[in-house]
């Protein structure tokens, strides 16, 4: 599973893709389940799997092809993508305005955060994401299962183009974040969604400067390759005509979910415990490196 840490920065990764009309699982009700699978996996990879992730009789099962993974993302990650379909999801409509939980087993090449990008780019906003593979796989399937698990479940079709932008966010937005770490790459792209709603974008000027002033902000410098991409996908964003104040009204609610997560009795526990364990290692590592000295 996934850490205490990835899992909080996946949460504020959720609100980094483009925002939509909100039209989560339109045709669905709370309960409702859908499942995808990769199509190679095997029949006994197939039935674990469905046991992991507690799959009653009544929900849909689909599968996903790795042709579907390239005709997806073939553009943005090209090799990375493997040449099987493995990973597997499973989506629970929830109660609405509890947001996206997403959880992931197994997965290495796409984070929580990514398979929430997604799902937000096609207007979801209420449901139990569990992205999950018989062994450790880039996790690419699951994305593409989950895209497609919406459209059966609503009986519609997400644009190309709405598919192709949020896949490019979400690869840009990781490719920066190698360089200066995923959660700052994070912050800058949800601060720049939080603001470009209450700017007067009118030129490409405009949307570099206003990159620009809150990456130095954030004591960010990126480089011209990363400035231009970035300008590129936010041009893109702005040709689809994205409703920035529902943008902003996502990010508030996620950031609000955030800190009601971290101010839980719960979730203090696990944090003090977690520090105690750190502070236990330090003294231990200090304690070997310590004996060693003497002995010399």
């Amino acid at each position: 599973m996934k850490t205490f840490k990835q899992s909080l920065l996946a949460t504020i990764s959720a609100v980094l893709v483009l925002s939509l009309p909100n039209a989560a699982f339109a045709n669905a009700e709370e309960g409702d389940v859908i499942v995808t699978l990769g199509e190679d996996l095997s029949e006994e990879e197939q039935n674990s799997l469905l046991d992991e992730m507690d799959v009653g009789e009544s929900a849909e099962i689909i599968t996903v092809s790795n042709e579907e993974e390239y005709e997806y993302l073939g553009d943005y990650l090209g090799d990375d993508i493997g040449s099987n379909a493995i990973s597997s999801s499973k989506i629970t409509v929830t109660e609405s305005g509890n947001g996206l939980d997403v959880e992931t087993n197994n997965i290495d090449k796409v984070s929580e955060g990514m398979y929430a990008n997604a799902l937000i780019t096609a207007g979801v906003e209420d449901a139990d994401i569990y992205v999950t593979a018989p062994f450790t796989v880039s996790g690419t399937a699951g994305l593409t299962g989950l895209i497609k698990a919406y459209e059966i479940q609503n009986d519609m079709d997400i644009s190309e183009e709405q598919k192709q932008v949020a896949n490019e966010e979400m690869v840009k937005t990781s490719e920066l974040g190698e360089r200066i770490g995923m959660e700052e790459a994070t912050e800058l792209i949800t601060r720049v969604k939080e603001e470009i709603g209450d700017e007067q974008i009118e030129t490409e000027e405009d949307l570099r400067d206003l990159i620009e002033r809150i990456a130095n902000e954030l004591g960010i410098e990126l480089t011209e390759e990363e400035m231009n991409g970035l300008v590129s996908l936010f041009n893109r964003m702005q040709d689809l005509n994205i409703d920035w104040d529902q943008v902003q009204n996502q990010i508030s609610n996620v950031r609000d979910n955030l800190d009601e997560f971290l101010n839980r009795e719960d979730t203090q526990s696990f944090i003090s415990s977690f520090l105690d364990f750190i502070n236990e290692l330090i003294d231990a590592v200090s304690g070997w490196f310590g004996g060693e000295e003497e002995s010399t």
